[in-house]
């Protein structure tokens, strides 16, 4: 019920809710999601372990939605050991640093999870993945298994790290290298799989400065969900902020959920969102290279989510309590908006702006924080150079030069989405009409 409240407390977030789930039409057909009846059940895994990827990976263009599927089921598969507390140390090292070798099997699974562990079911149930893996065509495999091994690989290090078990993260360095482990090597796996299906300029994968792009896609995304948890993460026993932020607000961690350094907390906070826009530059950039439609809605849809997700905890002591999150209306409203660049950009800079306003003035990173901002700005000013005075012609940068090759399929989603609007505009005439008769007649 306080859902429903919230959306009619936001017309256009109603507006975009009802729009989204009525009105909008996926690009492609299902029909390839249930070829065998393992397909069939390892969308059903995929819906029982995340209801949200799920839906944006139904989206996905065939050529790559059954990857992409069991991509994400793999990894969660390999997550959901590392996550398990209840495992033994050393079991765990041992199968996260073997996990790749075993999709080179048929019919291995792992049973080792305690029983109350929602996703043990993917782990259990891995020979159906299995057999759905080795449908896929070989280069995919090959980067799933990279992927699979490098994580892996990653996971146990940090496992076996007895300085970070007990201190956490200590230096950016440190922190940036864990958002490697846990994120930035998904981005890398995309990345590379989006190429291969010739979706994206080859420079996303194979440019001077892809790793850099793709790194910051993944780093972005883990960065604002680590300052978002910080007090689920705390009463779980774990702790990701790096030190070397941290410790220039408090003397432990913990400190923060004191009252009385609240103030400082928040600060913190800020610091933090400070870093992870650092990224912001790069994800753009990374979005203006991906061309097939519903692969940059994939890689967009995040993207634009955390942005929001950055200014919902920007300078706000209730992250210091509690998780925040923002509301399912502006999730939908973000879905909507962020399908074309222009249109992701237009996020990032109302969020960009919402931020500024929130900043205090005696905030000790008010300066360094009005400086990135204005990076990110100009940025966005290089890539759409609409404000140039009569008869002075573009500089054709990279930057630039990417947007206006975007630009050419942000037009072909513009005709969609006026039809959408002119089918939501008609069913709401229909229903008016329709409550004006009842009206009438019962009166």
């Amino acid at each position: 019920m306080s859902k429903v409240l919230e959306l009619l407390a936001h017309p256009l977030e109603l507006k975009a809710a009802l729009k989204l789930k009525y009105i909008r039409q996926p690009l492609f057909t299902t029909n390839d999601t249930k070829e065998t009846p393992g397909l069939v059940r390892c969308y059903e895994l995929l819906g029982l372990t995340s209801r949200s990827f799920a839906a944006v990976i139904m989206e996905l263009h065939p050529e790559l939605r059954n990857v992409i599927m069991i991509f994400y089921l793999v990894l969660r598969a390999l997550d959901t050991v590392e996550d398990d507390m209840t495992i033994q140390p050393q079991l765990k090292v041992k199968t996260l640093r073997e996990f790749d070798s075993k999709l080179d099997t048929r019919d291995w699974s792992f049973d080792g999870n305690d029983l109350k562990e929602k996703d043990r079911v993917v782990l259990t149930e891995f020979p159906v993945i299995l057999a759905e893996y080795h449908r896929l065509k070989p280069e995919y495999q090959k980067v799933i298994k990279r992927i699979t091994g490098l994580m892996g690989n990653g996971m146990a290090d940090y496992i076996q790290d007895e300085n970070f078990n007990l201190n956490g993260v200590q230096t950016v360095k440190d922190y940036d290298k864990y958002c490697h482990y846990v994120a930035g090597l998904v981005g890398d796996g995309l990345s590379n799989m989006i190429v291969l299906a010739g979706f994206g300029s080859d420079d996303l994968y194979h440019g001077e400065h892809s790793f850099q792009l793709y790194e910051s896609m993944g780093l972005f995304l883990q960065k604002t969900n680590i300052i978002r948890d910080y007090a689920e993460d705390l009463n779980d026993g774990r702790s990701f902020w790096p030190k070397e932020i941290w410790s220039q607000y408090a003397d432990k961690l913990t400190d923060f959920r004191n009252p009385q350094n609240t103030k400082k907390g928040v600060e913190c906070i800020n610091h933090l969102v400070l870093n992870a826009l650092t990224h912001a530059i790069d994800v753009l950039t990374y979005l203006s290279s991906v061309h097939e439609q519903s692969s940059f809605q994939f890689c967009a849809i995040p993207q634009v989510m955390a942005i929001a997700t950055l200014a919902k905890v920007f300078n706000n002591p209730v992250v210091l309590q509690k998780n925040v999150k923002i509301r399912k209306g502006t999730t939908c409203d973000l879905i909507l908006k962020s399908r074309t660049l222009k249109g992701c950009v237009q996020i990032f800079q109302y969020y960009l702006r919402d931020m500024k306003q929130h900043l205090p003035v005696e905030d000790p990173n008010y300066l360094k924080f009005n400086i990135q901002v204005a990076k990110i700005e100009q940025f966005i000013e290089e890539m759409y150079q609409d404000n140039l005075p009569t008869g002075v012609k573009p500089r054709e940068t990279l930057a630039y030069l990417k947007t206006v090759e975007r630009t050419k399929w942000d037009e072909q989603v513009a005709p969609r989405a006026q039809e959408e609007d002119y089918k939501f505009n008609m069913s709401l005439s229909v229903v008016f009409c329709l409550l004006l008769s009842f009206y009438f007649f019962t009166h």
